[in-house]
Formats: C-alpha cells, structure tokens, sequence
C-alpha cells in the first residue's frame, strides 16, 4: 500500500450529510478524479499487487467502477467489461449475465449483469471497485465470473473497509484502509 499516495487518498475524502432524513453521512471521493497526480497513480497503484496473477480483464461495478475499471485496464494493458445494475440507467442491449449480491452493508441486494460476450472462458478477472465495505457486490462478481468460466484473481480497491476475513477470502487489496477516514 503506497502510504504517500494512501495519505492522500484518505485527505481528498469528504463526508456530507444529505439532508433531511438521512441515517448516515455520505462519502464523496470526487476529490480524487480532480487532482491529476492522484488519477495518474491510480490505475497502476490498484493493479501493482495482482500483476503476477496475469489478469486478462478488468470488471468493475456501476458508477465509479466505469472510472477505475478503465484505469486500472490500461495500466495492465487489458480491456475492460463493465458490470451494469438496473437502476443507473439504460441496459445494454443484447444477451446478459446476472447475479445478485448478498445483503450490503444497508441490507439491500444489488442485481449485477454482465454482457455476455465480455467475459470468455479462461479469462483472468480482475474485479476493481472504489470502495469495499462487505464484499457483496465483489462476491455477486464472482458467481458472474463462474458463470462465464472465468477466473477471479482477486480484487483491488481504493478503500478497504471490510472485515479482515472477508478481505482474505474474497483476495482484496487496498490501497487506503477504512479506518483511515473515520
């Protein structure tokens, strides 16, 4: 975990409250697509502990996985499959694999969907995410994966906020550590 580029990660956190109503402060991590030397560090950063595994794919959940996913793609010179959920928009066209996590750290269950042809038997996926709080969501990865015949190498994460035993069975690594921004 590099601790200057972690140090800075944890500093670009803000925490918002969103009005009225809400149990919980919200996270926002805009801070990190602004400052440049944090997006360049990124990609290569996220990928750096999985590159022995030889990943032929990234796969990385709706929304901010549509901006690490490329990042961390281009930085092992593989293509990237994004995993799409019903209710951030529009659905690709075409034949879809589909998955659904365990409960999240709010109870509720994320349907995930691949398409078809982005994932091949023998591929080695690498799944990528913003933010790991239980596992749920890299777990429904996993059973697409399994569907597909692909292989799961592991996972890279900017914050690791799951319990030590979820991180070693599910192969995550961070980059910055949850507690860190408390």
């Amino acid at each position: 975990m590099p601790s200057e580029l972690s140090g800075r990660l944890a500093e670009l956190v803000r925490w918002m409250d969103p009005g009225p109503g809400a149990s919980h402060l919200v996270s926002d991590v805009s801070g990190w697509w602004r400052d440049p030397q944090v997006l360049a560090r990124l990609g290569p950063a996220l990928v750096e502990p999985f590159r022995a595994a030889r990943p032929t794919v990234v796969v990385s959940p709706a929304v901010t996985g549509f901006l690490l996913g490329p990042l961390a793609a281009t930085a092992l010179g593989v293509g990237f499959v994004p995993a799409h959920k019903p209710g951030d928009g529009r659905l690709p066209a075409g034949p879809l694999t589909w998955a659904q996590s365990p409960p999240d750290f709010r109870g509720r269950r994320v349907d995930l969907a691949v398409r078809e042809h982005g994932l091949d038997r023998g591929d080695r996926v690498l799944v990528v995410d913003d933010w790991v709080a239980t596992g749920a969501q890299v777990r429904a990865l996993y059973e697409i994966c399994a569907a597909r015949g692909a292989e799961p190498v592991g996972t890279a994460t900017v914050v690791l906020d799951c319990p030590p035993a979820v991180a070693t069975e599910l192969r995550i690594r961070g980059l910055v550590d949850g507690d860190a921004l408390a």
